[in-house]
């Protein structure tokens, strides 16, 4: 599975998505996506991805080499520790701008920088052990 999807990040060809976010751990999460928009910071959310599934966050080829990531249990724990913060909401969301989360009546949490590297198509493994 692993070669599969890392060989479809290098076939040219077309592609359903191009950042894709893989659930390796055993428990389903709750996932929250960051990214610039129009040269604004907006974040995401809610993709619920089930054990060993993949769900296609961000569907058309990337143009920001940093995509953050913020991922809770079911219970709402954060099981990725970032050290970006950013706004997030109880409920589906979409939110420009990351700054003063609370006093907008947000949510701030810590979301994982992830380098893409300047990929135009980048997946990323959750693991029990992410970090």
């Amino acid at each position: 599975m692993l070669g599969a999807a890392l060989l479809s990040m290098l076939l040219p060809g077309k592609a359903h998505a191009e950042f894709t976010v893989c659930n390796q751990t055993l428990d389903v999460v709750n996932l929250a996506v960051g990214q610039k928009v129009d040269n604004a910071d907006q974040t995401d959310g809610w993709w619920t991805i089930g054990a060993n599934q993949c769900v296609n966050v961000i569907r058309e080829e990337l143009t920001n080499r940093y995509i953050y990531l913020y991922a809770t249990d079911v219970f709402g724990h954060a099981i990725l520790n970032g050290s970006t913060e950013m706004c997030i909401d109880r409920r589906r969301f979409s939110i420009r701008g990351i700054e003063e989360c609370w006093q907008r009546g947000h949510i701030a949490a810590r979301f994982v920088e992830v380098d893409t590297l300047e990929q135009v198509r980048w997946t990323y493994f959750l693991t029990g052990n992410s970090p």
